[in-house]
């Protein structure tokens, strides 16, 4: 019996400790919820539709939020043109032809000069001043034809370069990349081109120079538009032929006025592009805008958006994945 009384103390003893425990768990204050996570995003729509965010001052700065006020912006009057990268091998090839006609040309000609030379010394006989000038004659007609193929083929600019070897050898080396600019026939430019842009596929951030050659001498078959020449000199990104580019051909007339958006600000979800607007401490909207130029510090917007507006430039990712997160991840 002493043992069962025994048992049964530190039996209730030990449950009266647990008890305890337990109610000092379930009195231990909860934190705020508020305070993990710095307060909630509400969501809201404008009367056109367009999605407006709130988010308090704690949960901004625990996304840390951040906003640019939009500068002026004015570029030239462009044309969006696509092209490639040329194949310079056939140009190589009637470039070799030329150097191997020209000095075929001359050699005739000196020959026959000599000639003439001794034949007016009676050294030489008449026939043989005759079969000079027929062979000097040939390889005149020779190294016509061949420069006439070139200028077919690659257009004056280049076929007229007093520099034209040593212009292949660098592309061939790649140093320099000879590219052509297709722009559709209803586009054709009617006022002259100033300058070019050139940018990869991959990369719309770092124009390439280029230096604007002139009209392509042949048609695209497929576009039935107009082409232009562009050289790529130097080379920095190896470009080869082949590789697509797009181009950005800059006409005479009055500069169009916008703005400089940074590309951190720029948001791509549901197939558009875009920023969300500050409209005031706490409030943001969502609002989709179109690129119209890409420059060196982001791109040039011409409609939408007014010099001093700000944007989200740091978390604006963070600010969709919050709204989408509102509505249950995905678009209403």
């Amino acid at each position: 019996m002493r043992y069962n009384e025994r048992f049964m103390a530190v039996f209730l003893a030990a449950l009266l400790v647990g008890c305890g425990k337990q109610e000092e768990k379930n009195e231990a204050p909860k934190e705020p919820a508020s305070e993990k996570t710095g307060g909630e995003a509400k969501l809201q729509h404008g009367t056109n539709g367009e999605v407006i965010v709130t988010l308090d001052t704690n949960l901004q700065q625990t996304m840390g939020l951040q906003t640019t006020a939009l500068e002026a912006a004015q570029v030239s009057p462009e044309l969006k043109a696509y092209g490639r990268v040329m194949d310079t091998s056939g140009l190589a090839a009637l470039t070799a032809e030329l150097v191997t006609a020209e000095a075929a040309e001359k050699a005739s000609q000196a020959e026959l000069q000599r000639l003439k030379t001794l034949a007016a010394q009676s050294n030489a006989s008449e026939r043989s001043v005759q079969a000079a000038q027929a062979t000097a004659v040939h390889d005149q007609a020779q190294a016509q034809s061949v420069r006439l193929r070139l200028l077919a083929a690659w257009g004056s600019t280049i076929a007229q370069r007093k520099d034209l070897p040593e212009f292949v050898q660098s592309l061939g080396l790649l140093e320099s990349a000879l590219v052509e600019l297709d722009v559709p026939a209803s586009e054709a430019p009617s006022d002259p081109l100033t300058q070019a842009r050139l940018f990869t596929l991959r990369d719309e951030s770092k124009p390439l120079p280029a230096q604007l050659l002139g009209p392509a001498p042949a048609v695209d078959p497929q576009m039935q538009g107009r082409g232009f020449l562009l050289l790529v000199s130097p080379n920095p990104l190896r470009l080869v032929p082949g590789a697509a580019l797009t181009g950005y051909l800059s006409l005479a007339g009055e500069a169009r006025s916008g703005i400089l958006l940074p590309r951190s600000a720029i948001v791509r979800f549901g197939g558009s592009t875009w920023v969300y607007l500050q409209i005031s401490d706490d409030v943001f909207q969502r609002q989709s805008v179109v690129l119209d130029t890409p420059m060196e510090e982001g791109w040039f917007v011409g409609t939408g958006l007014k010099p001093h507006d700000k944007v989200v430039t740091v978390g604006a990712q963070q600010l969709l994945s919050e709204e989408l997160k509102g509505q249950g991840g995905g678009e209403q």
